[in-house]
């Protein structure tokens, strides 16, 4: 079964700690935590504030995904803040194997995330190092876009690679899911769901949280 992450950026947020309360109730496994500079992604979210009022909000795990340029000026600073899992891009530093390395010394786990136009070989140098792989269905920086068909091919080459090399990590997509995209993910390889606009439009975070895992 599937891992399910809400992602908060389409939450609420006037009604933040009722939302969370309903996520854990939905049985939901964490919450996504959308970080982005106005730099990376043509894009403004949420920050250390904001993590605080979830951190102390919830117990589920805080999944936090660095859309930022020089995401290894910031990567202790969230993991002090109440992150359980950290992702940065591998187009946002010249310098991935030395966040990956900042990400687990802060022991928080650790995800490296590709763009819709990067290939999977742009992080075979790290793909050992990482407990989750984000690949992204859509390109970031805002939420309700289209999901994007092409991506599952990188679902398919990720998932040979982890059976090849007896790999453990998590795939993650974020991006498009619901509940007409979301077997496609599943059945090419993908174990972690971001949702978004689709989840937190439903009425029924209980209902939607089983169709979406299965």
């Amino acid at each position: 079964m599937a891992k399910l992450y809400p992602s908060l950026l389409s939450a609420d947020f006037l009604n933040l700690q009722q939302e969370l309360k309903a996520l854990e109730e939905a049985g939901v496994d964490g919450v996504h935590f959308d970080v982005m500079d106005g730099q990376f992604v043509p894009n403004i979210s949420i920050g250390i504030p904001i993590l605080d009022a979830v951190r102390e909000g919830t117990r589920l795990p805080i999944d936090v995904h660095l859309m930022i340029e020089e995401p290894e000026k910031y990567v202790e600073l969230f993991a002090e803040h109440g992150a359980d899992m950290i992702s940065v891009h591998v187009e946002a530093t010249p310098h991935i194997h030395r966040v990956i390395e900042q990400i687990k010394n802060a022991n928080v786990k650790a995800g490296v995330v590709i763009n819709p136009g990067t290939p999977v070989d742009a992080i075979v140098p790290i793909i050992k190092m990482v407990d989750y792989i984000l690949v992204m269905t859509v390109n970031p920086g805002f939420g309700g876009q289209s999901f994007i068909g092409d991506t599952v091919d990188k679902l398919d080459q990720l998932s040979e690679v982890k059976q090849r090399l007896n790999l453990d990590f998590d795939i993650e997509v974020d991006g498009g899911i619901n509940d007409k995209t979301v077997q496609t993910v599943i059945d090419h390889g993908a174990n972690m769901l971001v949702a978004g606009s689709y989840f937190f439009k439903q009425s029924d975070y209980k209902s939607v949280t089983k169709t979406l895992k299965g």
